[in-house]
């Protein structure tokens, strides 16, 4: 899982209750929101980062936790692994490791198996660009599109549709006044739910790290299940191996 939150698959729109917005245009949100990060000056440095905490997925009523790592590297490489113990369902620990190496995408499942990732799925992790999409949107062909302003965790918001090039849309809703990153609604691939399934992610407690903005705890909930992240630690510009982003070698 990279920040913010690269776990999940990344344009589900469901209908807003949105009133117009007056004084103000998709790009000026965008800009207002990339100053509160740090300005794109300080994002610009940014080549890579290390974030390390514990996730914890609730299903059916009951919640299992583990480690969890997440790595990103400009422009477009992510790596997140994460452990949960199922020992109160009799099971042993299951092991999840999703990849992109910027071109092709993998994820490892102990209990499910692996698996490519391809389609759409592979496409918004392709468009997930580091250290934010918002930072070069325009030249790599993305359009932003501001939908209104709505209530969303109880804060004013304006609400801005992310429309990349290739993949899906991205619904985004910033805070009227910090100007933060609220919410991202959009759609992912779930085989096992039999399709494409509505997904929201909320991050918060954002923290200053090396002159930037990050979000230490992201919420993401879908019909399936419910996931809270929290980071401990968030680390830039570290050395991180190109191979780990690869698809493992054949055992």
């Amino acid at each position: 899982m990279r920040s913010v939150a690269r776990w999940s698959g990344l344009a589900a729109l469901g209908v807003l209750l949105v009133v117009p917005v007056q004084a103000q245009t998709a790009d000026e949100v965008i800009e207002k929101h990339l100053a509160a990060l740090g300005g794109r000056q300080a994002l610009g440095k940014l080549q890579s980062r290390v974030s390390t905490g514990t996730i914890t997925v609730s299903v059916q009523g009951t919640e299992i936790s583990g480690p969890i790592e997440s790595y990103a590297k400009a422009p477009n490489k992510s790596r997140t692994y994460f452990r949960l113990d199922l020992s109160q369902f009799g099971g042993a620990e299951m092991v999840v490791d999703q990849r992109c190496d910027g071109k092709t995408g993998f994820a490892g499942n102990s209990v499910q198996g692996d698996r490519e990732i391809t389609g759409n799925r592979l496409q918004t992790m392709l468009n997930a660009s580091f250290p934010t999409p918002l930072l070069n949107y325009k030249e790599a062909g993305a359009k932003v599109e501001l939908v209104g302003k709505d209530k969303v965790v109880a804060r004013d918001a304006y609400v801005v549709r992310y429309i990349p090039k290739a993949g899906w849309i991205v619904t985004q809703s910033f805070d009227a006044e910090t100007y933060l990153l609220l919410r991202m609604v959009l759609k992912v691939d779930a085989p096992e739910a039999g399709g494409e399934i509505e997904e929201t992610v909320d991050p918060s407690d954002y923290r200053e790290v090396d002159g930037v903005k990050v979000p230490f705890t992201v919420k993401v909930v879908n019909p399936m299940q419910s996931l809270t992240i929290t980071f401990t630690k968030v680390e830039h510009n570290k050395p991180i191996d190109e191979g780990m982003f690869s698809k493992p070698a054949a055992k």
